[in-house]
């Protein structure tokens, strides 16, 4: 199980999560950030501080965005595990579900 970021962080990106992190395990992506599901340790620092309430623990997730389990893990489909997220800095992409999210 892990901590996984939904629907309400596209286009806000607020990154007080990102502070909060231990490990450094959530990615910007273009539009919204993503929590690679290999590197975070489950620690919860991250979903109080989410303005948004875009974070939650992977079997709390409501039903509406269960899909985003799959939208997180596959955003590192070509990334693999860099390690930290810091490192990497922003990634030029997102998920094709977030990159057409609100396209008429």
């Amino acid at each position: 199980m892990t901590y996984v970021i939904a629907e309400p962080c596209i286009d806000v990106m607020d990154k007080a999560c990102i502070e909060e992190c231990p490990v450094d395990c959530i990615y910007e992506g273009r539009r919204m950030l993503y929590i690679h599901p290999d590197e975070c340790v489950d620690c919860g620092a991250c979903e109080p501080v989410c303005p948004v309430e875009a974070i939650f623990y992977e079997d709390d997730l409501p039903a509406e965005w269960a899909h985003y389990v799959t939208v997180n893990a596959d955003f590192f489909d070509d990334l693999g595990s860099p390690g930290g997220a810091a490192k990497t800095g922003p990634v030029d992409k997102d998920h094709s579900h977030v990159a057409r999210h609100g396209a008429g």
